[in-house]
């Protein structure tokens, strides 16, 4: 008799079913004796199962220990900080090594927490409206804000437009006349009561967009 008629026989007589099956019956009987509830509920769930698993796997590793070659466990310490850095890389991506820094606060003497790219579209709106009053005048402060976020200058609330301009064409020499033309505008539509034209903006637009490609000497900036 088959070990599945005998489980089978003798849950038959256990319920006082007095029969004597034949294979395919016992089977059947079996696989709806280990369907009921309290049959089920005994197996371990698939959460269990995996987490045999990983726990057996560190349990079989032997770090160096009898019997293991030598560095294994080394080794496989090393292959899985490898895989964690590759499931790093693809879920968060290369790491960002030229971040530029994190710029805000005072501006010429106004609180202005913006970047400088902000502050570049601020102008270029005003600029298609026909305030080219503000339009230099935000030029500018893009100017002094591109340059700090790229730490070639920084800029305090006691910062003036003439000491920046002074101050940047240390580290940009071949723009040292424009620098200072910008300044100058600058004073003039902010503080002086002057009235910005196109020809102001485009100048100080244009040394906006130059200087964001300009290497600086570092070496030469005044502290």
């Amino acid at each position: 008799m088959t070990p599945t008629v005998i489980l089978a026989s003798a849950a038959a007589r256990a319920l006082g079913v007095p029969v004597d099956p034949d294979a395919d019956e016992a089977r059947q009987w079996v696989l709806d004796e280990l369907a009921k509830p309290e049959y089920r509920e005994a197996q371990p769930t698939w959460f269990d199962l995996i987490a045999g698993a990983i726990r057996d796997w560190f349990e079989s590793l032997t770090f160096g220990a009898a019997g293991g070659p030598p560095g294994i466990g080394a080794l496989i310490v090393v292959l899985v900080v490898a895989v964690v850095l590759v499931i790093a890389f693809l879920v968060f991506g290369a790491p960002r090594l030229n971040r530029k820094s994190t710029v805000a606060g005072s501006l010429f003497g106004e609180d202005d927490d913006r970047d400088a790219a902000a502050i570049r579209r601020a102008a270029e709106e005003a600029a298609r409206a026909g305030d080219y009053t503000l339009a230099v005048a935000e030029s500018f402060r893009a100017i002094a804000r591109g340059l700090a976020e790229r730490t070639v200058l920084t800029t305090t609330p006691g910062t003036t437009a003439h000491d920046f301009s002074v101050r940047a064409a240390a580290a940009f020499p071949a723009f040292d006349a424009r620098l200072a033309d910008a300044a100058a505008a600058f004073d003039d539509v902010r503080y002086l009561g002057g009235t910005g034209d196109r020809a102001q903006y485009d100048a100080v637009a244009a040394l906006e967009r130059d200087l964001r490609s300009a290497t600086p000497l570092l070496e030469t900036i005044p502290v």
